[in-house]
């Protein structure tokens, strides 16, 4: 896997990223590494490769909280990992841990997602 390096006048990309647990967030953190469904593959190595830099934001489903956030560290490959079991999950890539904290939706109130109707971020 190639590392990316920054590329001039691209825009960086974000990603909110859902788990159906904390275990798999948990696991994530201890390895540097994440799985997700085949259908939003394409869509994050698109941007993996097309953008300077992707950050990815986590929470687990039904938590109303953030659990933290991460740089994507490769392009997703097809190797995939039995970390999680057999789930649906497509093929593993690194990620890069940069903060690794619960913080609660109501901080982030302020920020409107306007590629979904001006909606709150979360």
């Amino acid at each position: 896997c190639k590392s990316p390096s920054p590329r001039q006048n691209t825009p960086v990309r974000y990603f909110i990223m859902k788990s159906s647990n904390l275990q798999n967030i948990d696991i994530s953190q201890q390895k540097g590494i994440w799985s997700t469904t085949p259908s939003n593959e394409r869509k994050l190595n698109g941007a993996f490769w097309e953008s300077s830099m992707v950050y990815l934001i986590f929470s687990v489903q039904g938590s109303g909280c953030f659990q933290g956030f991460a740089r994507m560290g490769s392009a997703i490959g097809c190797e995939k990992s039995q970390d999680w079991g057999s789930a649906g999950f497509g093929g593993v890539f690194k990620v890069e841990w940069i903060r690794k904290e619960s913080i609660p939706f109501q901080f982030a109130h302020h920020l409107l997602n306007p590629w979904n109707d001006s909606k709150k971020v979360q």
